[in-house]
Formats: structure tokens, C-alpha cells, sequence
């Protein structure tokens, strides 16, 4: 097939569309894979956040008394938290303009809340007005504290993201104090998406790269079979056009020869010579058609009840004059005592023995046998037609139900044959649903055994 450019081509195009699909749905498999990852770590970051954000509020909102104002017991649970007045807090946040009543904590073994200042978090007090007043952890540095949406995702003059979540405090007068700000940064978020990305940038074109590889190869597996179909096509085309040319040419050196001589006597030998090479070219499209209509669709008649003694007997009595004038002994050897039926199409059946009989007479020498034996084993019919003929070399055997083969090319031109023999019988084997096989061995003849499935009554 390498040495054939348009299967060539054909291959090519095959692997290029099959790796182009396979890459187009890895492509869309690969971003669908990475959006349900993102979308699923993004679900348990919110419920991460939800889940710190409700506990701090809920402790908190027990102990706001004042609207606007840090309790003690603030700091008592934040013990972190930086307010105005310290250097934490000018050092991110010198232009803020709130201002704040502080009382300083007193010293206290009670449990703080300590998740924030942990990992990526960070937590924001502000007024009713939306002022900073405290916070815990490392923040974002922006210029304004938004609170008109709960969740939002903020990024800093780095380029850093944050998720962050705004709660309502109120006091426990239920009054509304502030608001409550707690986020966290998407570092490790994002460090993680952009690990993702890089395996999917990095190992989609190897995988492109395997599957190409592959696609080269399947696509070679799946032009394998065309290829032998189309070398066969070429041999079957070569082979007809060798098997006219030889009677074409005949008549036509017939007439040329006979063009300027009208010979009365020679006439009617031309005439001959004419209708010999006729009848054997009306033969070879004959059988061609039938082996075109036997691979175009099976055969449909194939209903009759043909039996298969008879077959054998009559077929036998047909061809012993032939087989005689050849010098050769023709008999049959019919094992069974009831008669074996087979549902089919009678005349090609005929046609399917009688090429296996007439094959053997024409390669077996003179003085050989020939015997065609029926016989039955379990629903099968058996028909062996066994020769003590020429033979067949065994590396020849697996193509003698090819067109146009012929094991002996100078016996068969000798016999008149034209190499459709066998795979005509092989076709009507085939429409009738059995099989044919070959035993043969050089020198010593050949067996050729048809079975065929017996009606059922």
C-alpha cells in the first residue's frame, strides 16, 4: 500500500480527520473536566467561608451591646483584632476617617476563635456606614468596603483574588451595629487551577501525539482490507482483458487474413474458427455475469428440493463419455440408502459439481480415476470428488478458488479453461449456505468435498 499514493493520501486524511475529531472532543472533554473541578472547589470554598463567617457572627452578635462600639469581649474572641490607634491598622489603612469608642481588653483565659489569622483569612468590622473598624488577618488593600452584596470576589493592586462574604451584626438589643466582612484569599485556588491548566496544556498535545500515532495505524488497518479488494480489482480487470484479448485477437487475425480471399472452402473453415471464439467469449461474460450477480446478491431461488442422489448419478452418467475420451475412469460411490435433500437452486448446484468433475478430468492424466461420493454425516450432505490428478502444491491451495487462477496456466489455456471454474463453484457454495474445501497433495491428486445443510421436514 506505501508504494500507492492515493492510499497514501486516503490514509493520511483518515488519520488527520480522526486525530482532528479525538483532539477537538479531548479539547471540550479536557475544559468541561477543568470548569466541574474549579466549579466544585469554588462550592466547598464557599461553604468553607459560610460555615467560619456563621460561627464568628453568632458568637460576636452575643456580645455587641452598643451600636458602632468594641466590647471587651471582642477582644476576649478576637484577641488579633487590630483598631485605629495602632500601627497595624494605619499601615493599610491611613485614610480611613471612622472613628470608634475603644475599650482595652482585660486578660482572659476564655476560648477565642481562632481560624482567623489562619491560612488565607481575614475578618473586617465595619459601622452602619460602611467604615472600617477593625479587622484580623491580612486583608486586601482597597480604597472602599462595599456592602450592598453578600458574596463578592475582590482583587487587590497585585492582582491577588479574594472571596469574601458581608453579614449583618446587630447588638443584642437587635439593634443593627455593622457589618461583619470575612474572606478569604484564592492563592492556593488559583495555584491549584493553574497546576490543572498547565497538565491540560502541556499533556493535550501528547495526547494529540499518541492518538495521531494511533490514528496512522488504524487508518492503515482499516485500508488494508480496501487495498486487497482494489489489488484484486486490478488482477480481475488485468485478467478479463487478457482473457478477450486472446479470442478477439483470433477473429480479428481471422478476418484480416482472409480479406482479400473468398475461398468457399476456407469460408466456412473461418466461420469456424469465428463461432468457436464466439461461443468462448459468450462463455467468460457468461460466467463473469454470474459471479457479478452471485457477489451483487445472493441468489433467491433457492427453494427447490434437489436431490442429491440424483445430482450425483446423473451427473456422473453426464460426464462419463468425457471422462472416457480422456482415458480416464469416472465413477461414483453413493454411501447412504434414503435420499439426501437439500433446499436450493438446481441448475447452479448442477453447475457447482459438474465444475469440480469437469476440473478434475481436465487435470488428471490419462488412466486416472476419478470417484464422487456421497455421503451423509449428521444434517449435512457430503459430496467428495476425489482424482488421483496432478495435485495441488500446498502454498497454491489457499488461492485456487480465486478468478482467474490457474495452478497450471498451460493446461488450462490447452483445455480452453478461463480460471472461473472454482470460484464459481466457491460462489454457489456460499449462496447455498455450505462450504467447500480442498485436500491436496502434488503427484498424488486432490479431494474436493462440498458440504451442504440437508432440508429439515
Amino acid at each position: 500500500m506505501q508504494q500507492n499514493s492515493l492510499f497514501n493520501q486516503t490514509r493520511v486524511r483518515l488519520a488527520f480527520w480522526y486525530a482532528g475529531v479525538m483532539g477537538i472532543i479531548l479539547s471540550l472533554s479536557g475544559f468541561g473536566v477543568y470548569k466541574a473541578i474549579a466549579h466544585a472547589h469554588m462550592v466547598a470554598i464557599d461553604r468553607e467561608i459560610t460555615s467560619v463567617a456563621g460561627t464568628i457572627h453568632d458568637n460576636l452578635e452575643l456580645k455587641l451591646q452598643n451600636v458602632g462600639q468594641l466590647e471587651p469581649l471582642v477582644y476576649q474572641l478576637l484577641p488579633d483584632l487590630c483598631t485605629q490607634g495602632n500601627s497595624c491598622f494605619s499601615e493599610l489603612y491611613s485614610n480611613n476617617n471612622c472613628s470608634v469608642a475603644i475599650d482595652k481588653p482585660k486578660v482572659s483565659n476564655r476560648h477565642v476563635l481562632s481560624v482567623i489569622g489562619q491560612g488565607n483569612y481575614y475578618l473586617r468590622l465595619l459601622n452602619t456606614k460602611g467604615c472600617l473598624l477593625a479587622f484580623v488577618g491580612m486583608p486586601p488593600q482597597v480604597s472602599s468596603f462595599p456592602i450592598d452584596q453578600q458574596w463578592q470576589i475582590i482583587q487587590n493592586q497585585k492582582g491577588k483574588r479574594y472571596h469574601q462574604i458581608t453579614l449583618t451584626l446587630h447588638t443584642n438589643h437587635h439593634d443593627n451595629w455593622g457589618y461583619l466582612q470575612i474572606g478569604k484569599s484564592f492563592q492556593e485556588f488559583d495555584d491549584y487551577l493553574s497546576t490543572i491548566r498547565l497538565i491540560l496544556f502541556l499533556g493535550l498535545p501528547i495526547v494529540l501525539l499518541v492518538i495521531g500515532a494511533s490514528s496512522w495505524w488504524l487508518a492503515g488497518l482499516a485500508m488494508k482490507p480496501i487495498y486487497q479488494s482494489y489489488q484484486q480489482i486490478q488482477q480481475f480487470t488485468a485478467d478479463v482483458a487478457h482473457e478477450l484479448r486472446t479470442p478477439l485477437a483470433a477473429i480479428l487475425a481471422t478476418i484480416e487474413s482472409t480479406r482479400n480471399r473468398l475461398d468457399p472452402l476456407e469460408t466456412q473453415e473461418i466461420l469456424t474458427t469465428i463461432e468457436r471464439q464466439n461461443r468462448r467469449l459468450a462463455t467468460l461474460v457468461n460466467d463473469l455475469l454470474l459471479l457479478s450477480r452471485l457477489d451483487r446478491q445472493p441468489m433467491t431461488q433457492l427453494n427447490q428440493l434437489c436431490c442429491l442422489n440424483d445430482l450425483v448419478s446423473d451427473l456422473v452418467e453426464e460426464l462419463s463419455a468425457l471422462a472416457i475420451s480422456a482415458d480416464i475412469t469416472l465413477t461414483k460411490n453413493i454411501l447412504v440408502n434414503q435420499s439426501l435433500n437439500v433446499k436450493g437452486n438446481l441448475e447452479q448446484l448442477y453447475r457447482l459439481v459438474s465444475n469440480l468433475i469437469i476440473n478434475a478430468i481436465q487435470y488428471t492424466p490419462t488412466t486416472g480415476k476419478i470417484q464422487v461420493t456421497l455421503n451423509r454425516v449428521d444434517h449435512y450432505g457430503i459430496i467428495e470428488i476425489h482424482d488421483t490428478g496432478i495435485g495441488i502444491p500446498l502454498s497454491e491451495q489457499q488461492r485456487i478458488f480465486d478468478r482467474f487462477y490457474r495452478v497450471d496456466s498451460a493446461r488450462s489455456r490447452k483445455t480452453g479453461g478461463s480460471g472461473l471454474g472454482l470460484a464459481i463453484a466457491s460462489a454457489i457454495v456460499q449462496a447455498h449456505q455450505g462450504s467447500i474445501n480442498v485436500q491436496s497433495e502434488l503427484g498424488k491428486g486432490s479431494i474436493f468435498t462440498i458440504h451442504l445443510s440437508l432440508a429439515d421436514y
